[in-house]
């Protein structure tokens, strides 16, 4: 019969007094030695058997368990002569400045007592904290001079830390303080909202220390069969040894001062042993010098208990290796190497129906793909699948039975990158298995898990249960995650050559034979042409925009303007010669070029819309489409940037040279000015800052209108150009830097101004405000950098570089702390978001109700798509 459920009313936490630890501890430890020479733990030492044991063939003298079986049980030692528990150190302060020296009562009146109890009673049936007014208790009672019960005058109480307390500048032994604190009356103690039930503020000084289980601290034995001692157990020697000595030489009749001492080393050890990184003690260290990993750092930090092995774990199921692209396989595919998926498994129950093909499955062993590696028998005693015995275990097979498959196409995992910093970094693929060593993923997700393949690596989980796949199927599949939820867009689409070869598949002027146009389409899976144009000649032939429209749904219509647009006054629509205006009519492309606005990551107009109105396995579709259809396309055209494609003519260079000196004139005016002292200040602004201000805005405005002049110049068919106009990689900025000229470098948002005392460089003149002086390089990087522009720029770059390095610490501590702060957040089912106590935090989700990846792009709803949505049909 089961035993009902319980449910937990409440933890409460106390401190354990020293009745408690010789209560739950099985023997008192006395010896610091741990095994005799035999290798047999020692009677009362510090690996006595009845603590529980850790080696192969010994029985537990509590339990009777055996290694493994024992959960361990604690001991004990006595300790010749209290201690202060480092962790209450400060508590002890506090309770002695406001308790009397001479018979332990708070120094309070009784009416402000029972005040106080009502008003603590008070908080807590209301839930809220207590601090504040324990806090006025205590302040109260430090203002009061002498006790009002007996009349003793209170003497002022310093603490030295960790553990050292002064009463008018005399010590206070932890005996002295040990007494006082007895005497304080239980009332007392809860006007402190300290509960004597389970925390007598006397218990706060050891007698007793609680010696942890063996199970808790293993020893190890190395290589050449010498056993090495857990930092724990060498801490626990340390104590026994001066616990010992101090016992001795107290017995012995030693002088005070040599009592003292020891007194000091085993307050000492104590602490370290609880905590070795306590501020005011040196760390307690190991023969190496390596400081000792005691309770307190087993439990704290990243490498701690909680973070790291209960947070976080190693897991089962799980694989990692390098990745590489494959613009082949699907988007929410993964291609997976054989030799994963002939290790990871997948738990199948033989039922009725699937016997034989488990009998199949077994009988091609664990060698061979898809096989399966182990077999769970009735009784629950698993068995591994070998060359050998597989044709028997494939006759024994029985329904119930449960066989761990290998992994095979179609199967969903999981797949992640770290950091993960988002929803999107950890989602649904369906198994591909290849050849090779990598993992193989389409580029199209590479912006979601923020991947490259300059050697990142990533990890594969293999669900176990048949829930869990349903989950991951429902809601974490690649296709459902095409828009983000932060700012409402797809954050899946295409990259680089995916945009750059539709763009140069959709301009103007791009015209195929049936053979191209027909291996093209083939790419997509369409075998049928559409109509084709005629050219004067008679010749048949069709345009890039045709090909591109056969991948669109049919009834798609959308109108939008592209990454060309230069806004001007007046729209020519579908009459731009920029080919900047996209209109779409029933799946036709009519006019424009597709670019990066189109189905690019991050902005993606086309494939928001598809998602929105088709679903998202029809924008799986297209997507695939399209990026298949753009790297044929590129491939048949070709593409490619050379050195050469930096190159301006003559001309250009002239004019380049032409504007930059211009600029230096105006600097060179601008620095006169000033000089003269006639330069009139920017309001708010000192005249020093006017100048860096208006130097800053000169130079920028001659490096843009250097960009302007390389960018006639080099016009829409140079590779560079087309990269950064389509918005496939990179921008007209890069090509300035490295065709006209890279610019001012600035350091902290400001013009460059430190080195030697009034100059930059020891090169130039002192109090040099000109532009070369402060940083401007003149030269782009195809020319070369001269050695003072080299230097400069070094200046500039090494700020990124540390900028970078700082901000991603930075954000991820921001994030850590975010996460602390949401974790326990949960929409009910009533709408609100509320805590785990059941407190609202907000009324609606967001305080607008609105989930964020259904948004369009920040606002709830696509008004203006609509209103051309609904134009367009009035238009038919």
């Amino acid at each position: 019969m089961h035993t009902p459920l319980k449910r937990i009313r409440s933890v409460n936490f106390g401190i354990l007094s020293p009745e408690e630890i010789r209560k739950m501890s099985v023997t008192k430890i006395i010896t610091p030695d741990t095994y005799d020479d035999d290798g047999y733990p020692i009677e009362m030492g510090l690996m006595d058997r009845r603590l529980g044991v850790i080696d192969p063939g010994l029985e537990c003298k509590t339990c009777g368990g055996r290694p493994g079986e024992c959960p361990g049980h604690f001991g004990r030692i006595e300790l010749a002569a209290p201690v202060i528990h480092s962790g209450y150190a400060r508590d002890l302060r506090r309770l002695l400045r406001v308790t009397c020296r001479e018979c332990g009562t708070l120094l309070l009146t009784d009416k402000e007592k029972q005040t106080i109890v009502k008003e603590l009673k008070q908080m807590k049936e209301m839930n809220e904290p207590v601090k504040k007014i324990v806090r006025k208790a205590i302040r109260e009672a430090r203002k009061t001079k002498e006790c009002q019960k007996c009349g003793r005058e209170q003497n002022k109480i310093k603490f030295e830390k960790p553990t050292t307390f002064y009463e008018d500048g005399e010590k206070l032994t932890p005996s002295d303080i040990r007494e006082w604190l007895e005497k304080i009356p239980d009332e007392d103690v809860k006007v402190l909202d300290i509960d004597p039930e389970s925390a007598r503020p006397e218990w706060m000084v050891l007698e007793v220390l609680p010696v942890p289980p063996v199970t808790i601290r293993p020893s190890i034995t190395l290589e050449s069969g010498q056993r090495s001692e857990d930092d724990i157990t060498h801490k626990l020697v340390d104590i026994l040894r001066i616990n010992q000595r101090f016992q001795e030489n107290r017995e012995a009749g030693a002088p005070q001062l040599v009592i003292e001492d020891l007194w000091e080393l085993i307050q000492y050890h104590v602490t370290t042993f609880i905590d070795n990184e306590v501020s005011g003690i040196p760390p307690a260290r190991h023969r190496s010098g390596r400081p000792l990993k005691t309770l307190s750092q087993r439990l704290k930090g990243k490498e701690g208990r909680f973070r790291n092995n209960l947070s976080g774990k190693r897991v089962n199921f799980s694989a990692r290796t390098v990745i590489s692209p494959d613009p082949n396989i699907s988007v929410n595919e993964l291609g997976v190497p054989t030799q994963i998926a002939k290790e990871m498994t997948i738990p199948i129950e033989v039922t009725e129906r699937n016997i034989e093909k488990m009998r199949e499955t077994i009988l091609r062993g664990s060698q061979t793909h898809p096989g399966a590696n182990y077999v769970k028998r009735l009784d629950g005693r698993k068995q591994k699948i070998t060359e050998e015995n597989k044709e028997m275990v494939a006759e024994k097979v029985e329904v119930g039975w449960k066989v761990d498959r290998h992994l095979k196409n179609g199967d969903i995992v999981l797949f992640n990158r770290q950091p993960s910093l988002h929803r999107m970094s950890i989602m649904g693929h369906r198994v591909r298995v290849m050849p090779g060593k990598t993992f193989r993923i389409n580029l199209c997700v590479c912006p979601p898990y923020n991947a490259d393949f300059d050697g990142d690596e990533m990890n594969l989980h293999v669900l176990q249960g048949e829930e869990a796949r349903a989950e991951a199927e429902v809601l974490m599949e690649v296709q459902e995650h095409l828009i983000s939820p932060r700012f409402g867009a797809p954050i899946i689409g295409g990259i680089h050559d995916h945009i750059t070869g539709s763009f140069m598949l959709t301009r103007k002027g791009t015209h195929l034979d049936k053979d191209d146009a027909i291996e093209l389409l083939r790419m997509a899976d369409i075998y049928s042409l559409p109509e084709p144009q005629t050219k004067e000649n008679g010749e048949e032939y069709w345009t890039g925009k045709q090909i591109f429209s056969q991948v669109l749904p049919n009834d798609l219509s959308l109108k939008y303007r592209g990454e060309l647009c230069e806004n001007c006054n007046e729209c020519k629509q579908i009459e731009c010669e920029n080919e900047a205006y996209i209109k779409i009519e029933n799946g036709e492309l009519k006019s424009g070029v597709i670019d990066e606005k189109a189905f690019g990551a991050f902005s993606g107009v086309i494939l928001d819309r598809v998602v929105r109105d088709y679903g998202s396995d029809r924008a799986l579709k297209f997507l695939n489409d399209v990026t298949r259809l753009a790297i044929r396309s590129i491939t048949k055209f070709g593409f490619s940037i050379g050195i050469d494609d930096e190159d301006l003519p003559k001309e250009a260079e002239d004019q380049i040279e032409r504007i930059v000196e211009k600029a230096e004139e105006e600097v060179d005016k601008l620095v006169d000015t000033y000089e003269r002292g006639e330069l009139e200040p920017i309001p708010g602004r000192s005249i020093e800052e006017t100048l860096e201000m208006k130097i800053m805005q000169t130079l920028g405005n001659a490096r843009d209108k250097t960009g302007k002049v390389a960018e006639q110049h080099l016009g829409m068919d140079n590779a560079g150009v087309v990269m950064a106009v389509s918005g496939a990689r990179g921008s007209m900025l890069n090509l300035t830097q490295m065709t006209a000229s890279v610019g001012q470098q600035s350091v902290r948002g400001e013009r460059i101004n430190r080195g030697y005392e009034k100059r930059t460089l020891s090169a130039f003149e002192r109090d040099d405000l000109g532009a070369t002086a402060r940083g401007f390089v003149y030269s782009s990087y195809k020319d070369g950098l001269s050695p003072t522009e080299f230097f400069m720029h070094a200046m500039g770059g090494r700020e990124g570089l540390v900028d970078t390095a700082v901000r991603t610490a930075q954000s991820g501590y921001m994030q850590r702390r975010l996460i602390n702060s949401l974790q326990d957040l949960k929409i009910s089912e009533d709408g609100t978001v509320r805590n785990t106590s059941d407190d609202i935090i907000q009324f609606e989700y967001g305080e607008d109700g609105v989930d964020p990846s259904k948004s369009f792009r920040g606002d709830p709803v696509d008004i203006e798509g609509i209103i051309d949505e609904v134009k367009m049909e009035a238009e038919k």
